[in-house]
């Protein structure tokens, strides 16, 4: 994950977020508000760095976030060679404090497995 002192301009260092978690933030911890690339509304985004994981989580007050505000996300906190996930685990899994919220994780001691490229997409230079 980015050093996220990168984003204080979007930081909440409100009341509020000190009372409830002691501290507006550090470099790898923090609440931030930030406008949807979508329709300019707030989305609320508390990144954190410990136990081994990076983890990102975007909600919005109105309805989920879409892939467009989950993919602007990802680009503000994470670095440009960094690749995170979506994790879609079993409903009996769930667990959720947010009706609206989706996360973004990101291992910090391993790489996460991918598929072969051309399992995605063909090559840009072959033919079908």
């Amino acid at each position: 994950m980015r050093n996220l002192n990168e984003l204080d301009d979007f930081r909440d260092r409100g009341f509020r977020v000190i009372e409830l978690y002691g501290s507006a933030g550090d470099s790898g911890n923090g609440l931030f508000r930030i406008r949807s690339p979508v329709d300019g509304g707030l989305m609320t985004v508390i990144a954190s760095d410990g136990y081994d994981w990076d983890h990102v989580s975007v909600s919005r007050t109105n309805r989920i976030p879409g892939w467009t505000e989950m993919e602007y996300v990802k680009r503000l906190f994470f670095r440009e060679a960094e690749t995170a996930f979506q994790l879609h685990v079993p409903p009996s899994l769930h667990i959720s404090h947010h009706p609206n919220c989706l996360h973004i994780w990101r291992p910090q001691r391993v790489d996460i497995p991918m598929p072969a490229f051309w399992m995605v997409a063909p090559h840009p230079a072959k033919k079908i």
